[in-house]
């Protein structure tokens, strides 16, 4: 995809906020459409599949956070909530339901811009192919894993686990060391949670793998490895 074909969706309710972003927007290449609140969102992402949405949090019909939370159920398109409000909550919910980025107001629309730039040429060079013997490649923006150019069904936890395995082939982990590297902070886990993750895991790798064929090792009375 390249930058000056992007297309964003303005989900803002404040028309001179949106007309401002919309400007700003169009004199860099993008091409835009405006939401004067959330109801429609997620349909229209599902029909038009824009390349990033820029969504405020207060907003009429259904608030940004909702909306958010509804198009991460289905879609990786990258997502900036725009908000008002600056207490740290707000900021770490919608961060925590899916949002690649937050913009508070008031803002410039220059630099607003700058970040939406800044994001794409992330994308542009996000897909790292990891060794020719692992086979695995890792696509950080999209927080997806293929395995020889098959993208794997994941769930959250599943991709990070993976990516760390891949990301460091052939190192022992701990389940400690994996529930600290894995999970996020204010989740109380035991150890031995890793272990189902990683049974559910391997079942998924096992329909693209060889038969018999094992890359998640179980290192006796320490945790485990991924070798290829």
């Amino acid at each position: 995809m390249a930058i000056k074909n992007a297309h964003i969706f303005v989900v803002e309710d404040e028309s001179t906020i949106a007309q401002i972003l919309i400007e700003y927007l169009s004199k860099s290449g993008f091409t835009t459409r405006h939401f004067d609140n959330g109801s429609g969102v997620v349909e229209a992402v599902k029909a038009d599949k824009p390349d990033l949405v820029l969504l405020d949090i207060m907003l009429p019909g259904k608030n940004g956070l909702d909306v958010c939370k509804e198009l991460r159920s289905f879609s990786s398109v990258p997502i900036f909530m725009v908000t008002g409000e600056v207490e740290e909550i707000d900021r770490l919910l919608g961060l925590e339901l899916g949002a690649d980025d937050y913009i508070c107001k008031p803002f410039s629309p220059r630099e607003v811009v700058a970040r939406v730039k800044a994001l794409f040429r992330r994308m542009e060079q996000a897909i790292l192919p990891e060794p020719a013997r692992t086979g695995f490649s890792i696509d950080t923006v999209q927080q997806r894993i293929s395995f020889k150019n098959q993208v794997l069904d994941l769930t959250p936890t599943e991709y990070r686990l993976l990516k760390l395995f891949v990301s460091s082939h052939g190192r022992v982990y701990s389940r400690a060391q994996l529930l600290d590297l894995c999970y996020q902070h204010e989740q109380i886990m035991i150890d031995r949670v890793i272990d189902s993750h990683i049974k559910n895991l391997r079942k998924k790798l096992a329909a693209y793998l060889e038969p018999g064929q094992e890359v998640i090792h179980a290192v006796y009375g320490v945790g485990y490895r991924f070798e290829v």
